[in-house]
């Protein structure tokens, strides 16, 4: 007996023994679940899957009366309301379907489905790994057919597209009927041409020469007045807005073409062009497809993240009952149950059980990060081995999701001056051959009326700047899509021009250099009157209002009453309130400029120094490392701290920085970066504090610590989700790579439009092969942006 699945073809492990019978024979599967599909495969007749199957089947897992319960919910009608479509009797749904593998499964899966009672239509895509089912909701539920489904080994699950993602289908599907508009049509207008072709020689009748003159011109009509549409709207809508995009040359050559075609067939006079035109557009249409297809692939990364939210939420009461919810319709404060590997609906605050969550489409951290009881949870991170009940904390559009979705958008949508650059040399160099074309029309005349038409329709395709106008936004889209599956939010579009051109990084000390979970080392007091508890009580109760790192190193105290009100922090100083009509502050020992010590904060009252804390903190495992590294690429490195006592020096010296400033306020750190810019240094600034705001407005580049204030990642340029050092060397790696790109991509796109140009003016292009040169240099210029995905 062979020692792999009959049905999935992985190993047998040991100590497993079962099989299923196959046309007489015994074959051995590895597991109950494999065996139980393969027997329902076989009983239902459907055997010849195995026969015809070129790629093995998924590995089965078994369907938990949990999964059970959860797949009922999809037969709720408001849950349905997402992702299912009401035409009369008849319900639709597009599934994602988990193991699909080649044709045979499609097969399976039709064959399967079809058996049901109630089944309309189905149509898998195995490129997709979707199916679109039809039924009728009186014979069969939803959940009945993801569960038949699953009974052969397909974890299936409704398809939720974002706003944009369903755009795009759509725009997909019309190139699809415009180009079936046109291949259909130009097949028809091309029998005739030939029919006339052979006329010329062979004597035909001029009554009929007219006759197909017309049939042509009513065949050809539909893909031109409708296939080709779109190129005479976006040339109109450029016009308009007084600017010459690439679709007016392509319009002028089309619609010209059909213009002189048409007159010719009314007047009687003249050549007709119809199957060339008709050809034209198919394969310029075929052309903008394909490339439409490569962006599509180079976007996918960044859109519809949306999809990653599961469609419902098992809500809980205060008696521990569960009901299943549409997770939209969740609400603040609500508590939610999420079991073993399921994914999480909204943020949210585990206030029972532990357990660990995959996080690594936000962080790029793919090992598991532990969460206990007060820790924060995502909308879209999956639950790994822990059953925990979480308070909804933030919904909608406040959720981390959406937050990184809004991002990610607003950085692509800004427009790098490179960019604008580009699109303003694309539109001179459209007035510039819309000039030439008419100079090369004007030249020909005289030398061969009937070439000179041709020879000008060639010269508006080929020269058409597309690669050039795509040469820098694919690569941009690209690269910002690299950077958020490493855990590196982009805001600002200037960021990977500006990453490329750093001679400086200033470093935050607390939080970025360090670890920043502060624990406290020793407590000195200062004047006789007061305890260590009751300065532990007046520090806990001022820190719980603040996001400095430090405050963490007082969470597990709580005070004994709510003893400070009117609380302010103040930037680079501290946090202060007030207290039976005294005043309170914790922060830096010089603050009121009557205390000095080498103590990392400084309890006040009424101005008077009252404790002194130190605090122990870990230096970052990697900080050494990158800074070494920056060192080595050409950078000097700096460390500007608010902190006042010897660490920031000991961290100097561990780390061998080029300098250090300790004691610094927001306006110090200002103050030094404002005079390297004046020596015409570009300067980064990596921090994550309040205090390190201000400073990030004069940085060139600002790069924000997830773990820091959100009034720091608010201000900043980048955001590290993952907070970790190394993905600043990871910023700059891509950032030097997408500008190797661009280069690459601008140098392809004018060497073709200006090899290309006088080899069309000269006649030696035809209009077909123009088409093909132009969309095979957009393609190629998409493929090499494609590249920086795998970085």
């Amino acid at each position: 007996m062979a020692n792999s699945c009959f049905h999935c073809l992985e190993p047998i492990p040991k100590g497993f023994v079962g099989s299923v019978t196959f046309e007489g024979s015994a074959q051995p599967v590895c597991c109950i679940g494999c065996q139980a599909v393969a027997e329902t495969i076989i009983s239902q007749g459907m055997s010849d899957y195995y026969t015809y199957r070129t790629e093995s089947a998924g590995k089965v897992e078994e369907l938990v009366p949990e999964q059970l319960k959860m797949l009922l919910s999809y037969d709720n009608n408001e849950i349905q309301e997402d992702f299912v479509e009401i035409s009369g009797e008849h319900k639709e749904v597009l599934l994602s379907v988990e193991g699909i593998s080649c044709a045979a499964c499609a097969w399976l899966i039709e064959k399967q489905l079809l058996a049901l009672g109630g089944i309309v239509r189905v149509d898998v895509n195995t490129s997709t790994h979707r199916a679109m089912i039809v039924w009728q909701d009186k014979h069969v539920k939803l959940s009945d057919i993801i569960k038949s489904l699953m009974e052969i080994g397909y974890k299936a699950y409704p398809f939720q597209a974002d706003e944009e993602a369903a755009q795009k289908q759509a725009v997909a599907k019309a190139y699809i009927r415009r180009l079936g508009v046109a291949g259909l049509m130009t097949m028809q207008v091309m029998m005739f041409a030939f029919a006339m072709y052979f006329g010329m020689f062979s004597g035909m009748e001029e009554d009929f020469e007219q006759y197909f003159r017309w049939i042509s011109l009513v065949l050809a009509s539909p893909v031109i007045l409708y296939s080709a549409m779109p190129f005479l709207t976006n040339a109109v809508k450029g016009l308009k807005a007084k600017q010459l995009n690439m679709d007016l040359p392509v319009s002028l050559a089309i619609f010209g073409a059909y213009g002189a075609s048409t007159y010719a067939t009314f007047m009687e006079v003249g050549e007709v062009y119809f199957e060339s035109i008709c050809m034209f557009t198919f394969l310029l249409l075929l052309g903008k497809y394909l490339e439409f297809r490569a962006r599509l692939k180079a976007s996918e990364f960044t859109a519809n993240l949306q999809k990653l939210l599961p469609l419902t939420a098992r809500k809980v009461d205060e008696n521990n009952n569960e009901q299943h919810i549409a997770a939209k319709k969740l609400k603040l404060n609500d508590l939610i149950l999420v079991k073993a590997g399921e994914t999480i609906p909204a943020d949210g605050l585990v206030i029972k059980g532990h357990t660990t969550v995959d996080e690594s489409m936000m962080t790029g951290e793919h090992l598991p990060v532990k969460k206990y009881q007060g820790h924060q949870v995502y909308a879209g991170t999956v639950n790994h081995d822990g059953v925990i009940t979480l308070e909804i904390n933030k919904i909608g559009q406040n959720t981390l999701l959406n937050q990184i979705i809004r991002l990610q958008h607003n950085a692509l949508t800004k427009r790098p001056k490179l960019v604008e650059i580009t699109d303003k040399v694309a539109q001179w160099f459209v007035a510039c051959l819309l000039v030439f074309a008419s100079i090369t029309a004007i030249g020909w005349y005289p030398i061969s009326p009937d070439k000179a038409f041709w020879v000008t329709i060639s010269v508006l395709v080929a020269t058409c700047p597309c690669a050039l106008s795509l040469a820098i936004p694919t690569a941009l889209t690209c690269a910002v899509a690299s950077l958020t599956k490493k855990g590196i939010l982009i805001k600002e579009s200037h960021v990977l021009e500006t990453a490329t051109k750093l001679t400086r990084v200033a470093f935050d000390k607390t939080g970025t250099l360090t670890e920043g979970r502060f624990s406290i080392k020793h407590i000195e007091l200062l004047q006789t009157e007061y305890n260590e508890q009751q300065v532990l009580d007046f520090a806990a109760a001022l820190e719980r209002f603040s996001e400095h790192p430090i405050a963490r190193a007082f969470a597990h105290i709580t005070p004994t009453e709510n003893l400070v009100q009117d609380v302010e922090v103040v930037a680079g100083s501290g946090i202060r309130g007030h207290w039976q009509g005294v005043t309170i502050a914790l922060g830096k020992s010089h603050w009121f400029d009557n205390h000095a010590s080498f103590a990392q904060a400084t309890l006040f009252i009424d101005n008077n120094a009252v404790a002194d804390f130190y605090f122990n903190d870990k230096v970052k495992s990697n900080a050494e490392t990158v800074v070494e590294q920056l060192q080595q690429a050409g950078l000097t490195c700096h460390m500007l701290t608010g902190d006042s006592s010897n660490a920031g020096k000991e961290l100097s010296q561990q780390l061998a920085l080029d300098s250090y400033q300790s004691a610094c306020t927001p306006e110090i750190k200002q103050q030094a970066v404002e005079a390297w810019s004046k020596q015409g240094e570009i300067v980064a600034m990596v921090g994550d504090g309040i205090n390190d705001s201000p400073v990030f407005n004069s940085a060139h580049l600002s790069v924000a610590m997830d773990t820091g204030a959100d009034i720091s990642k608010n201000t900043a340029d980048v955001v590290l989700l993952n907070s970790d050092l190394n993905a600043i060397l990871a910023l700059q790696q891509v950032a030097k790579q997408t500008r190797r790109i661009v280069k690459q991509n601008l140098t392809i796109s004018l060497l073709y439009n200006g090899s290309i140009l006088p080899l069309a003016a000269l006649g030696l292009i035809p209009p077909w092969i123009a088409v093909i040169g132009m969309s095979a240099s957009s393609i190629i210029v998409i493929g090499n942006s494609l590249r920086l995905l795998k970085l």
